[in-house]
C-alpha cells in the first residue's frame, strides 16, 4: 500500500511517500513560504530533483499541488492508491500517548490544545483537512510528538507552582521530539535485543535529551515548551526566570521582545553569534574564543542531563545514544560531550568518532570496548516513524 508521512509546519508543508510495509520511500518533498511572498517547492524521485517558484495562498493549496505532483510524476496512476496518511502534531497534550485514527472527536481535540502550541496546531489541522477533503477514502492518523513521554510520573511531570495552574491551565512538562526519541528506542531495542535503559540525545537545532526505562520515557530535557532544557541553536535552554523582568525593566521592552530573544537569539547564537553546527565547528577549530566558550557551555549542559538521567536510571544504562543532525553529524561535540563523561567511565573512541557520519552512511558505536556505558550514533527518521504508526493502525 502507498502511505504519505506528512509534517506540515506554520508556513511549510514537508512530505514522504512509502510503500507499505516495505517501508520504500518513493518520493519526497516540501512546500516552503505558504501563504508568503517566494513561496515554491522542491521535490526528489529516486535521484531526480524538481524545483520551482509557485503561489501557495495556504496549505489547501499546497496539498492540491502535491497530489498533482505524485499524479504528474507517476508515482501514482490515481489517488485512490494513497490509502492512508500520518500527520505530525506537536502538541497532544495530556489526551493522546500513541497515535490515533483521525476522526471529529480527534480534530477537535487537537484543535482544544492549539494554545499550547499555536504556531504548530493550527498548521497541522489545515493541512490534515485539506488532505481529508482532497482524499476522502484515506485512513487519516494523528502521530503527537508529545505522545511518547506520557509514561513520564506525575512527580516528574508536575512543576512546584500552584497545583491549580495544573488544573485549569494544564501547566505541566510535555517534553518534545518524541517521534523521534520513541524511533531510537525501537532501534536500540533491535540492535541489543532486548528493552533497553537509554540515554537519548537529540541535537540538532532544537535539542532534548531523554531518558528511556524498559523502552518507555522517564524524563526529558523539554518541558511546558520546547525552550526547556539544554541551550539550543538559537534557543536559551533552562534559565532564571527572574532575569525576564529585570530585562525587560533595563531595556523598557515588552515581555514579546524578551521572548523573541530567548527562543531566537539565545543559545549558540547568542554566545557564538552562530547557531549552524558546521559554521560553529570551523570556528572552533580555529581557536575563536567565543565560540570556544558556546562549545564548554553547550557540550556542559548536555552533559548535566546525561549525569542527571544516569541518576535517574540507578547507573543501569544500556546505551547513550546521539542522534539529530548535530547529534549524528558533528564529532567534536560528541568527544567533548564523552571526554567529559569520563568520571562515569565513558571513554571515547576518536577514530571511530571522528569517522562515524551519519549523512556519509555512517552509524554505530564512537566509544571504547572498556568504556562503562556504549555509545552509539544513529540516524533518526521522523518520517518513517510516523509512517510505522500509521501502518499498524491502518492494519488494525
Amino acid at each position: 500500500m502507498k502511505l504519505l508521512s506528512v509534517n506540515a509546519g506554520s508556513s511549510t508543508l514537508k512530505f514522504r511517500l512509502y510503500e507499505m510495509p516495505e517501508e520504500k520511500l518513493i518520493m519526497k518533498g516540501q512546500y516552503e513560504r505558504i501563504g508568503l511572498d517566494g513561496s515554491c517547492y522542491n521535490l526528489k524521485i529516486g535521484n531526480e530533483k524538481f524545483s520551482e517558484l509557485v503561489e501557495l495562498k495556504d496549505h489547501k493549496d499546497a496539498v492540491a499541488l502535491l497530489l498533482n505532483h505524485l499524479l504528474e510524476h507517476k508515482v501514482i496512476s490515481s489517488l485512490d492508491e494513497i490509502e492512508a496518511v500520518g500527520h505530525r502534531i506537536v502538541h497532544g497534550g495530556n489526551k493522546y500517548s500513541k497515535s490515533v485514527k483521525i476522526d471529529d472527536r480527534v480534530l477537535l481535540e487537537v484543535e482544544s490544545i492549539s494554545p499550547l502550541a499555536p504556531l504548530h496546531n493550527p498548521a497541522a489541522l489545515k493541512g490534515i483537512r485539506a488532505f481529508m477533503e482532497a482524499i476522502p477514502n484515506a485512513l487519516n492518523v494523528a502521530c503527537f510528538d508529545t505522545a511518547f513521554h506520557q509514561t513520564i510520573d506525575e512527580a516528574t511531570y508536575l512543576y512546584p507552582v500552584p497545583y491549580e495552574w495544573y488544573v485549569k491551565y494544564d501547566v505541566r512538562k510535555y517534553g518534545f521530539h518524541g517521534l523521534s526519541h520513541k524511533f531510537i528506542t525501537e532501534q536500540m531495542t533491535d540492535i541489543l535485543g532486548k528493552v533497553p535503559n537509554l540515554i537519548i540525545c537529540h541535537i540538532g537545532s532544537g535539542c532534548s535529551i531523554t531518558a528511556v526505562r524498559d523502552g518507555k520515557s522517564i524524563d526529558t530535557s523539554m518541558g511546558f515548551t520546547p525552550n526547556a532544557g539544554i541551550m539550543m541553536g538559537t534557543r536559551s535552554g533552562d534559565i532564571d526566570y527572574s532575569l525576564i523582568n529585570y530585562i525587560m525593566n533595563k531595556e523598557e521592552r515588552s515581555l514579546e521582545w524578551v521572548d523573541k530573544k530567548l527562543n531566537f537569539e539565545s543559545g549558540l547564537q547568542g554566545i557564538a553569534g552562530m547557531s549552524d553546527l558546521r559554521d560553529i565547528d570551523r570556528a572552533y577549530e580555529a581557536h575563536e574564543q567565543k565560540v570556544v566558550l558556546a562549545i564548554d557551555m553547550y557540550t556542559n549542559k548536555i552533559v548535566d542531563y546525561i549525569a542527571r538521567f544516569y541518576m535517574k536510571l540507578g547507573g543501569n544504562v544500556d546505551a547513550i545514544c546521539f542522534t539529530a543532525g548535530g547529534g549524528e553529524n558533528d564529532p567534536i561535540i560528541r568527544r567533548e560531550v564523552m571526554k567529559k563523561l569520563a568520571p562515569i567511565g565513558v571513554l571515547v573512541d576518536d577514530e571511530k568518532n571522528d569517522s562515524t557520519i551519519v549523512r556519509k552512511g555512517i552509524e554505530g558505536v564512537v566509544s571504547k570496548e572498556d568504556s562503562s556505558i556504549p555509545v552509539y550514533v544513529l540516524g533518526t527518521d521522523e518520517e518513517l516513524m510516523i509512517a510505522r504508526d500509521t501502518y499498524e493502525i491502518y492494519c488494525q
